[in-house]
């Protein structure tokens, strides 16, 4: 299978996926071998593919120059952008087919991020797309690069990615996610958190709605006093900070 990315860059599925554990920071999806900043950018240095630079934060995507195999990804949620909508209407999706990347050729490119997050009951899928427009058609494919996350192909184009039971890798920085499965609690609070950071609910919290407001000052201190899952609560803690710093305090 030959897939399209932006600009018309390609690349070739293969059977070998990546064996790397996705982190789940709120903001992104990181799927990475790398430990911390240092370390990204001697990765960035040997690699080539999509990457981030100054003010600007396109999906990453970064291929090993020897033999142009897929080594990692990094994907923005939409919601980080002001253009971003938010939708509980997730696509019919298909199988996974696992598969890593091989690139058609030695050179760099760009890879816009998605503009829509699609929520499925319980958020135990995030579904992003690179417009509304995909929901019009039927996707073709979803292809496994890595645990629990998977570019979704529409006519040959990548036009998306999912992780499923994000919960699950929920962490901060560039910690391993905690292996034991997530607590209930901690999984209706990244829900809640993630109404929070997303429309409506941001547009409430903007305007200075009393009930928003008080549902934002309630989440932040449920995380604080949360003594199970304190990793998971720590990455959520992170995801809603801004929002409590503008508008949590009275």
């Amino acid at each position: 299978m030959k897939l399209t990315f932006d600009g018309g860059w390609r690349a070739t599925v293969t059977d070998d996926p990546l064996h790397i554990t996705p982190r789940f920071r709120g903001g992104s999806v990181n799927v990475a071998p790398y430990a911390d900043v240092k370390g990204r950018e001697r990765f960035l240095a040997r690699t080539f593919g999509s990457q981030d630079w100054l003010w600007d934060a396109p999906d990453v995507l970064r291929f090993d120059p020897d033999d142009r195999k897929l080594v990692a990804a990094e994907f923005q949620l939409p919601y980080v952008s002001a253009f971003a909508e938010t939708l509980t209407r997730v696509p019919a999706m298909p199988e996974v087919r696992p598969g890593g990347l091989r690139a058609d050729e030695v050179r760099d490119f760009r890879h816009e991020m998605c503009a829509v997050l699609c929520r499925a009951p319980g958020d135990s899928v995030l579904a992003c797309l690179r417009d509304l427009d995909v929901l019009d058609e039927p996707l073709d494919a979803r292809v496994g690069i890595a645990p629990d996350v998977a570019l979704l192909v529409q006519g040959g184009t990548v036009v998306g990615w999912s992780l499923t039971d994000p919960a699950r890798y929920l962490t901060t920085a560039f910690a391993a996610p905690d292996p034991v499965p997530p607590s209930a609690a901690t999984r209706r609070l990244l829900t809640e958190c993630l109404d929070l950071v997303t429309m409506p609910l941001l547009d409430d919290l903007m305007d200075g709605e009393p009930a928003a407001l008080t549902r934002l000052r309630a989440a932040d201190e449920a995380l604080r006093a949360q003594r199970e899952d304190r990793h998971r609560a720590d990455a959520l803690l992170e995801l809603i900070a801004t929002m409590v710093e503008d508008y949590g305090n009275p």
